[in-house]
């Protein structure tokens, strides 16, 4: 287990280099305390995603009460997200610990049918960051630096394929890494 929670922990390292570097070139940023893409109920993950997490739970001791919460309360809105109750906005709570999805989220490409980096981004990075984003969008398709989800996603397979070729709705990818920690201990 330790040794796919570091493997884990090594792809988000490497992640987090590759969207400073992007986002130090093209000044793309998040609003402080946005968290609208946060917000989507359809957010889906992988349960490798969030083995960090759930292993930092378990060291915690809270793994248990997490997963009672998960299953007794189930919620479309990520569990480790929280919204501000005086304004329209959130923060995650566990920001070392999210998922690739949130990382990658604003600042990695995807690839289009024709083999071209598209920025996958928000609406409000690109409407309060037009001429930052208008830029960036020119310079990815000049040949500019940017990660690409698909490659972070096969780099995640590679750690353990089972946990991660499956995608579900991002609590239910929680409850399910936070199961494999749980199960892992109790045979071990």
């Amino acid at each position: 287990m330790q040794e796919k929670i570091k493997a884990v922990e090594q792809v988000f390292q490497e992640l987090d280099k590759e969207i400073a570097t992007f986002q130090s070139h093209t000044k793309l940023h998040c609003i402080a305390g946005c968290g609208a893409c946060c917000k989507k109920p359809d957010i889906e993950a992988t349960p490798l995603e969030f083995i960090p997490f759930a292993h930092y739970l378990y060291q915690k001791g809270e793994a248990e009460k997490v997963l009672e919460q998960l299953e007794s309360n189930p919620q479309d809105i990520c569990i480790i997200f929280k919204s501000f109750e005086t304004a329209n906005g959130g923060t995650c709570t566990e920001y070392k610990y999210r998922g690739l999805i949130c990382r990658l989220f604003g600042f990695s490409a995807r690839v289009d049918k024709h083999g071209k980096s598209e920025l996958a981004t928000c609406k409000i990075i690109k409407e309060t960051q037009s001429e930052d984003y208008t830029k960036a969008v020119n310079e990815i398709g000049e040949g500019i630096a940017i990660p690409v989800m698909r490659d972070y996603y096969f780099k995640l397979r590679s750690v353990d394929a089972s946990l991660s070729d499956k995608f579900y709705p991002i609590n239910i990818a929680i409850k399910e890494a936070i199961e494999k920690v749980l199960l892992y201990y109790a045979y071990r």
